[in-house]
């Protein structure tokens, strides 16, 4: 074999081999990008089990911030809370109303965040409870546009509005009270919209 025909031979080995290593890397750059989109459907998927917040573009930006769900578990809760409380005691609607959505959004009875949720309706939370969720959607808000403010309020803030309408009106539906309007006035001022 001519030296000539042998550098030949390890030419095209050496370019096979570049090219394999080159496809294996770009095997491994979408076998990659494929887990980490299923990862962030199966975050989108718990985030929106623990908010109710069914729109993607707002999940989409929850995980990129790196939201955990029980924090929006939290973010959806409080405002419900808050709302029942606001005329000084929670009836048999209102408390029906927070856990029907609660367990809507897999808050079930016997985990500690049901019973966290049930001594809320028991016993009215301290003042401190929602400053903490104020000051906590004040700085998320920060990092969101105003279109993706406007879009994370309107999806907390509708059942926190059906909560304030479950014991009012003809029937006990449909009319929030003075006190509750002034909670939900003070809720959707910290989006800053």
């Amino acid at each position: 074999m001519s030296p000539k025909s042998r550098n030949s031979e390890t030419f095209l080995r050496d370019s096979r081999t570049l090219e394999d290593a080159f496809f294996l890397e770009k095997d491994k750059i979408l076998i990659e990008r494929l887990r980490s989109l299923k990862k962030m459907a199966e975050t989108k998927e718990a985030l929106a089990k623990a908010s109710g917040i069914s729109n993607d573009a707002i999940l989409t930006r929850l995980v990129e911030l790196q939201i955990k769900p029980e924090i929006v578990a939290a973010l959806a809760t409080v405002p419900l809370v808050e709302v029942a409380w606001a005329d000084g005691s929670i009836d048999d609607a209102e408390r029906k109303a927070v856990l029907t959505h609660a367990n809507a959004q897999g808050i079930m009875p016997g985990s500690t965040e049901y019973e966290l949720l049930e001594r809320w309706l028991t016993h009215k939370p301290e003042r401190r409870l929602l400053e903490a969720w104020q000051t906590y959607v004040e700085g998320l808000c920060e990092m969101l546009t105003a279109e993706e403010r406007r879009l994370l309020r309107d999806e907390l803030m509708h059942a926190t509005r059906k909560t304030a309408e479950a014991s009012g009106g003809f029937l006990g539906v449909g009319r929030v009270s003075k006190k509750e309007q002034q909670i939900l006035d003070k809720l959707n001022g910290s989006f800053r919209i």
